[in-house]
């Protein structure tokens, strides 16, 4: 069951939209190498604002994304690519709802 979360807003600099929303897909076939990484979402709020909004059984898995190579690449190109340095939320998981092979499964943590 996930407990643990992180929500990440990015504001892309003008010009640049297409870049972060580019990043962020090839950022999914990084995210996929991470055994502790539950659920990864990338999604585009506006024009110029996008977030990641992932999930994780614990925090050892949410301290080793945070140091993987996602994580990295961000951080790496976070100056040529965004307005402001990325916002990192940790968050806890409250309630989950999703889907196992034919019929949805629900938590509450």
């Amino acid at each position: 069951m996930v407990t643990k979360g992180l929500f990440v807003k990015l504001i892309a600099k003008p010009g640049k939209e297409a870049d972060v929303e580019a990043f962020l897909n090839s950022g999914l076939a990084l995210v996929n190498e991470e055994p502790l990484t539950v659920t990864w979402y990338a999604v585009k709020f506006s024009e110029n604002t996008f977030g990641i909004f992932d999930t994780f059984a614990g925090d050892e898995g949410r301290d080793a994304h945070l140091n993987g190579k996602v994580a990295a690449a961000l951080m790496a190109n976070a100056a040529e690519l965004l307005l402001e340095g990325p916002s990192i939320e940790k968050i806890d998981i409250l309630a989950v709802k999703q889907a196992s092979n034919d019929r949805a499964e629900s938590s509450v943590a």
